[in-house]
């Protein structure tokens, strides 16, 4: 208010109010000089809105995304998620302990090119176009390195991710690691 009684609008300013009950209300508040015809200040105009449904939905969805983050993280299983580059946005720590490679050492660098064996590079390559195009790939099996050069043996499912607008900005990858049941079968043999 004193800035609008100053001459400066405030926009979109957000705060809490209490009603008589002591009820929160969060409130959008913008603020406009009202001036006479010869310009000098003669008051402020303010519009206020609740906001208080969309500040909960917020935090929900905040919420919900520490949920399912938590969840990808400590699952049994090997998860990672690519941008539309290839490039690593996304590393659980089943991911980081079977090849060796923190989520820090992974960001951003390019899945396909600096972990998959080079006769797989063409097909997980592909694997992911597919799902950038919309197509989800069940039970692919490929062989990528960990960080000390060990050959690991994975059985992948890769999914298109989509932002809130159902766009695809993404692949996310689940996979198994099939390294010892691979060598049980060839000893079998």
């Amino acid at each position: 208010l004193d800035d609008a009684l100053r001459g400066r609008d405030t926009s979109n300013f957000e705060f809490p109010l209490f009603t008589k009950s002591q009820e929160r209300v969060d409130v959008l508040l913008n603020a406009t000089t009202r001036r006479v015809a010869s310009g000098h200040i003669r008051g402020a105009v303010m519009v206020c809105q609740d906001i208080t449904d969309r500040k909960k939905a917020e935090a929900e969805l905040a919420r919900m995304a520490l949920e399912m983050l938590t969840l990808v993280d400590s699952v049994n299983v090997p998860v990672f998620g690519v941008d539309i580059n290839g490039r690593v946005n996304q590393w659980n720590l089943k991911a980081a302990e079977l090849v060796g490679y923190s989520s820090d050492e992974m960001m951003g660098r390019d899945l396909v090119e600096d972990l998959v064996s080079p006769a797989f590079r063409g097909a997980v390559k592909g694997v992911l176009d597919n799902a950038l195009k919309g197509l989800v790939t069940s039970a692919f099996e490929f062989s990528l390195f960990s960080k000390v050069g060990v050959s690991i043996e994975l059985l992948l499912n890769a999914s298109p991710r989509r932002n809130a607008t159902g766009v695809i900005v993404g692949v996310v990858g689940v996979s198994q690691d099939m390294t010892e049941k691979r060598k049980a079968m060839e000893t079998e043999v």
